[in-house]
């Protein structure tokens, strides 16, 4: 297919986080099938949620009752669901979830359903940040999923998770493996970082020749309140134009078309996967 409807959801908290897990969940969910339906309606094709979307962004706090929140897959109950909710819709469902692999072992993940409901894969988040406010390493092992391209009914799609997009790496593996569009959902808040968030994915999508969909949650969650997280969720283009963006405060469903065909235009235009030398780049894999 040469053009493709896709659709992002950004989305603030429903609930106190001094409820439950299960429960937070449960209203998450419920307030995102609402927009979920909504984006079938409007024929999107591919849907993408923000990073731990039907949970907070637990990470500031170092609490153990966060590893409740965290859902087997595809077993779980959230991910069940969302495969009815993608045949209902003949769509394509991204779901970024808190993973149990198994007691103990917990992963950032996004699941990947198809337009029939099937459930095609999952991509763990592979860089994990530990600095003050973001405690990921406590909740989250690094995940090494070897750059999965999922070949959906609508394209070939990679994720790439939240603080991944500051690795050029991973970009590049999910292009090289195919990938058309690289959805990357996030919990990002104003401050030190907020000026590369049109910075770094659109010169990823130059770099690459793909579409990159970045999401991003709003709102402030307390009782951390470790800042506001902006939305701003946008489609970038192959040229490293943003072709649609969200506002910074409001849950939205944000739609766009994306035309594949400018993929082969770019990287034809430009030829970097030709005059790349990897031959040359063994200081990238080398440890310490």
């Amino acid at each position: 297919m040469n053009k493709v409807k896709a659709g992002l959801i950004q989305m603030g908290l429903k609930a106190d986080t001094n409820e439950s897990p299960e429960k937070i969940r449960d209203l998450m969910n419920e307030a995102h099938i609402q927009l979920i339906d909504q984006a079938g309606e409007s024929g999107v094709q591919i849907l993408c949620m923000q990073e731990v979307f039907n949970q907070p962004y637990f990470c500031p706090s170092q609490d153990t009752k966060w590893y409740s929140a965290a859902e087997r897959i595809p077993e779980g109950p959230t991910i069940q669901l969302l495969k009815q909710y993608a045949q209902k819709h003949q769509m394509v469902i991204i779901a970024p979830i808190y993973e149990e692999d198994m007691t103990g072992i917990y992963y950032n993940t996004a699941a990947v359903i198809d337009a029939d409901g099937q459930y095609l894969g999952k991509y763990r988040k592979t860089h994990i940040p530990q600095v003050a406010g973001f405690w990921e390493k406590f909740f989250f092992k690094p995940g090494q999923s070897n750059w999965p391209v999922f070949e959906t009914k609508y394209g070939k799609i990679g994720v790439y998770i939240c603080y991944d997009r500051h690795f050029p790496e991973g970009w590049r593996a999910l292009a090289l493996n195919g990938a058309e569009v690289i959805f990357n959902p996030s919990a990002t808040v104003a401050g030190l970082s907020k000026y590369l968030w049109e910075l770094e994915q659109p010169a990823a999508a130059v770099a690459n020749g793909c579409y990159i969909a970045a999401i991003n949650r709003v709102g402030n969650e307390a009782p951390w309140d470790i800042g506001t997280f902006y939305g701003s969720s946008y489609f970038v283009n192959p040229r490293g134009e943003i072709e649609a963006q969200a506002s910074e405060e409001k849950d939205e469903l944000l739609i766009c078309d994306l035309n594949l065909e400018l993929v082969r235009e770019v990287r034809n235009q430009w030829q970097f996967f030709r005059d790349r030398r990897p031959e040359t780049y063994d200081i990238l894999t080398k440890g310490e």
